[in-house]
């Protein structure tokens, strides 16, 4: 006997889940708590099947009705009804949540569970917030090639060549993360390579001639401001890492006993950890440093918290107060300054230099050798650096590579 809805208003529940029936397959689960629930039974491919139509008196009768003669039809065309009923709702899902902020936001809590960097975070966070002002609420599955083309324009059209071509690579990291959680099928920017204007590749300024470094070496060594910083810059002079290995580094990574530095793979480019020897003059500085700043994790705090690290823009505000201009050193350039006189000096092994560096090829076994092979020549190439700038502090400028 069919439904009406004033035997569907007047059903009690039994305490047990009950069954009602409107004919065709279609009834009303009428549930212990009392909730009425429209159910379809249909038969597909000889298995019997179930399909949920919502609840009463949200659907109405005449609407489960309407539904359950759809389901009909679709069954006619041999199509399962509660296949065709899930793919329009991951079709609705992708409409009203997979957008692309969405599934950005989850790009960034995965990478952040992975222990990615916080500045690599912070950068990638940053691109992404630029694009999601034109793609944010765009469903994920129909952003197109020209919008997001059109989104790089905006960054491409300021001047802003490098921005734009991170940020194309960051919004094709969200497709491919889309892609990996089947909420998209293709990556758009992958047939934008080429669109957009190559950047011009600047390197980071650096002093690479002994005359010149040696005043550079004299003017840290003499540097008059907060010692914190003349430490930092010291060390910069002295072990060359990356500035933010150095400025983000906790008192925990230093074994001044045994002489060494293990940075965590966290904080590394190549997300390896590495480990550096510390010279003898390496170790004082780092002595001085902890009668400064021992008392909390990190060896280098900013001046107004102990719970932020020191800025890059502190060490190289330093360098202009010393009369460098960004165009002639950066707190990064130490690096290439140190690559450049060690190789010059040729003395030492130009794989020692590239794994005390940690610049590493790709190949996974000469990754290895580097670590473990060159460590001793690393540990006396440390200390005979460590002299040449003892040396350079006294205005003795003769090249490096004159002193064998």
């Amino acid at each position: 006997m069919a439904l009406t809805d004033t035997n569907i208003r007047n059903l009690k529940s039994s305490g047990v889940p009950t069954k009602h029936s409107d004919g065709g397959g279609l009834h009303v689960l009428l549930t212990p708590n009392g909730s009425k629930l429209w159910r379809l039974s249909y038969r597909f491919e000889g298995k019997q099947k179930t399909l949920a139509l919502g609840a009463y008196p949200t659907v109405s009768l005449a609407a489960a009705r309407k539904r359950r003669e759809e389901a009909k039809a679709l069954l006619a065309a041999g199509t399962d009804p509660g296949t065709a009923a899930k793919a329009e709702k991951a079709a609705k899902l992708a409409v009203t949540e997979n957008t692309f902020r969405t599934i950005a936001d989850e790009l960034l809590a995965k990478n952040h569970t992975e222990g990615k960097a916080e500045t690599t975070l912070n950068k990638k966070r940053w691109l992404l917030d630029m694009a999601c002002a034109d793609l944010g609420s765009r469903p994920i599955t129909e952003i197109t090639a020209k919008e997001i083309l059109d989104c790089l324009r905006k960054i491409e059209a300021v001047g802003n060549l490098e921005t734009a071509r991170r940020m194309r690579g960051t919004i094709g990291q969200v497709f491919r993360y889309a892609i990996a959680t089947a909420r998209a099928e293709t990556d758009p920017t992958s047939g934008l390579r080429g669109a957009l204007t190559a950047p011009t590749v600047s390197h980071h300024a650096a002093i690479t001639t002994s005359d010149r470094f040696g005043a550079l070496i004299r003017a840290v060594w003499a540097y008059d401001g907060m010692p914190e910083t003349r430490i930092a810059l010291q060390l910069m002079a002295l072990l060359f890492p990356r500035p933010g290995e150095l400025r983000q580094a906790e008192w925990s990574e230093f074994d001044l006993e045994a002489a060494t530095w293990t940075i965590p793979a966290s904080r590394m480019k190549m997300r390896r950890e590495h480990k550096k020897p510390l010279s003898s003059a390496a170790v004082d500085l780092l002595k001085e440093l902890q009668k400064l700043t021992g008392g909390g994790p990190l060896a280098f705090p900013a001046v107004h918290t102990r719970q932020r690290p020191m800025s890059e823009n502190t060490l190289n505000a330093a360098l202009r107060r010393m009369g460098y201009t960004k165009e002639e050193h950066t707190s990064h350039g130490f690096r290439s300054s140190a690559s450049s006189l060690l190789n010059e000096s040729g003395k030492w092994n130009p794989d020692a230099i590239e794994a005390e560096l940690a610049h590493l090829g790709a190949d996974q076994v000469r990754k290895a050798y580097h670590r473990a092979t060159y460590w001793d020549e690393r540990v006396r190439m440390a200390e005979w650096w460590a002299g040449e700038l003892d040396r350079l502090q006294g205005g003795n400028v003769i090249s490096m590579q004159q002193r064998t």
